[in-house]
């Protein structure tokens, strides 16, 4: 059991003694009490240059008066413990004595006497034993010493991650925490996890201070390998003192991101070229399988099981290529990459809508071509129109068309149109082309619908002569013959011929027909050759005289002039 170094202004004698005995410059010494003790930290670590708080609680006697003024004092340890010199007190709070720079920030009518010093150095390195002082109670607790250690250098602080086995999506508390041994001046922590984290002072469990700084973050497959570091810096005197660095790198658990395909060479190349199609990927696991596929028009194919597929290029094996990896936590597909062979065909191909095609109708024609590969566009030509815009579109199987289109109204000039389309790869510097022809069908009615008559030279009376009625239609037309009547025209044969007796006088015409629409020709009229033979005459003879008068009208003239 400790002893307690105990003086009640009460007990006379006793204070008689010391008066009398003590020596010069006395202020206690150490009488045996059991059952009360001053509550200090053994060993108590300060930073040179800092402050540094002592936690300190003392027990009372009954006749301690908590209503009437308290004093502190700290002092020397001595083993002495009948005398204590005034040389060896270093505070009292009556103001009296301060010269290690103390003060106590603890209520000593509420027995706290926590007390801070301020610019620590090497001198303030001691054993240090309190002494309270009150109306109803003065005692020297010389036994409950403790120990002040002024070091030069900072402590290391804690950098901690909270959980085990960590994996994405997983929410972890990351915290840098420092030893503080004074909370008037506490250490400035810093990190590379998130600027201006919030600061907090807290007291442990042991009664030690520390600043911490917190922050809960969710993993991703970034954070693994990800180095967080902490650093700690102290105030003190004419500046700061920095801890060392606290480095903790994570690892973190997760699916393969990240994923890749390659191929070398790259870019256009040659039938028989060895190709190479790597794959990569970040995985912890590490990956367990590697998967290679092709996308075609016939759907998605796997052609191997490795990180690198080598094949030697054939046009078979021009298309998309992507690679699948998976590890126990997942798996990933690669964006593709695309074996483009331009010594490959391109065969264009062309389309019109399906169904009858009619006149008037407006149709869209497209000319395209289906490619692997994105930066391999075509050029492509026709005889529809030039410089049609040329459109990509990518597949749902991973191919690509390039196409050129144009919208065109129908006529019947459109009927057995040929559409010429030619593609050349934009790779072949010898200008080869792949060329496809398509001709065009289109319905529509009856067109340049005319009549003649067989044969055709200066008819006489009775003769038999031959009509013939012609017209373009698609389908075929059906033919009509109609004649000129006293009032109206009338039918009078089918047929594309009407073989008829001429008839001066007689009018014929004829009608071409279809589903689509009729078409009727100019009429032809019948005229005789005696009737055509006498009008000329007349014709003749009407030109003659003309002539006699002019000449002799010009020779008139000249005669009058000479004369």
């Amino acid at each position: 059991m400790k002893k307690l170094c105990h003086l009640y202004n009460n007990i006379l004698i006793v204070s008689i003694l010391l008066i009398v005995f003590g020596p010069p410059g006395a202020v206690a010494h150490c009488s045996h009490f059991t059952g009360m003790h001053v509550h200090v930290p053994p060993e108590i670590l300060a930073l040179s240059g800092s402050c540094v708080d002592i936690r300190c609680r003392f027990d009372t006697v009954p006749e301690f008066n908590s209503t009437k003024t308290t004093y502190g004092i700290w002092m020397k340890y001595t083993k002495k413990y009948k005398n204590v010199e005034e040389s060896q007190i270093y505070y009292n709070s009556s103001g009296s004595m301060n010269t290690h720079k103390m003060e106590i920030i603890g209520e000593l009518w509420r027995k706290n006497c926590t007390t801070r010093i301020f610019d620590v150095t090497p001198f303030h390195t001691d054993l240090y034993m309190f002494r309270i002082e009150n109306e109803g109670m003065n005692a020297t607790y010389c036994e409950d010493f403790f120990m002040l250690r002024v070091v030069d250098s900072p402590w290391n602080h804690t950098l901690d991650v909270y959980g085990s086995n960590l994996k994405e999506h997983q929410s972890v508390t990351v915290s840098c925490s420092a030893f503080t041994p004074c909370v008037h001046s506490p250490p400035e922590l810093t990190w590379n996890l998130k600027r201006d984290s919030i600061r907090q002072i807290l007291t442990n469990t042991d009664g030690n201070i520390t600043t911490k700084i917190q922050e809960n973050i969710t993993l991703t497959y970034r954070h693994d390998g990800y180095k967080i570091n902490c650093s700690a810096r102290y105030p003190v005197t004419g500046g700061f003192k920095q801890s060392p660095e606290s480095v903790k790198t994570l690892s973190v658990s997760h699916s393969p991101k990240e994923t890749r395909a390659s191929i070398s060479p790259s870019g256009l190349v040659s039938v028989g070229t060895l190709l190479e199609l790597s794959c990569s990927s970040r995985a912890k696991p590490p990956i367990s399988r590697f998967s290679w596929f092709k996308n075609s028009k016939d759907g998605v194919t796997k052609v191997s099981e490795v990180q690198v597929h080598r094949f030697t290029a054939t046009p078979t094996d021009e298309g998309d290529y992507y690679c699948e990896v998976t590890n126990s936590l997942g798996s990933e597909t690669s964006r593709s990459v695309c074996v483009d062979i331009f010594d490959a065909p391109f065969i264009p191909s062309i389309n019109i809508p399906v169904g009858e095609l009619k006149e008037d109708q407006s149709i869209t024609i497209t000319c395209s071509v289906s490619t692997p590969c994105p930066q391999s566009q075509p050029g492509l030509t026709w005889n529809l129109k030039q410089d049609s815009l040329r459109q990509t579109e990518k597949n749902t199987e991973g191919t690509f068309t390039t196409k050129i289109q144009e919208t065109i109204t129908l006529s019947d000039k459109h009927d057995g149109y040929i559409i010429s389309c030619s593609a050349r790869h934009p790779g072949d510097k010898k200008g080869k082309t792949a060329k496809t022809e398509v001709t065009l069908t289109v319905s529509y009615a009856p067109k340049n619908t005319s009549a003649s008559i067989s044969p055709s030279s200066l008819l006489s009376e009775g003769n038999w002569v031959e009509l013939i009625c012609s017209s373009r239609a698609n389908p075929p037309s059906r033919f009509s013959w109609f004649k000129k009547g006293p009032e109206k025209f009338s039918k009078i044969s089918t047929g594309i011929i009407l073989r008829v007796k001429f008839t001066g006088g007689n009018e014929y015409y004829c009608e071409a027909e279809n589903e689509l629409g009729k078409q009727r020709s100019s009429p032809i009229t019948f005229r005789s050759q005696g009737t055509t033979g006498s009008l000329i005459y007349v014709l003749l003879g009407v030109v003659g005289m003309a002539a006699l008068g002019i000449i002799g009208f010009v020779l008139n003239k000249w005669y009058k002039q000479t004369s």
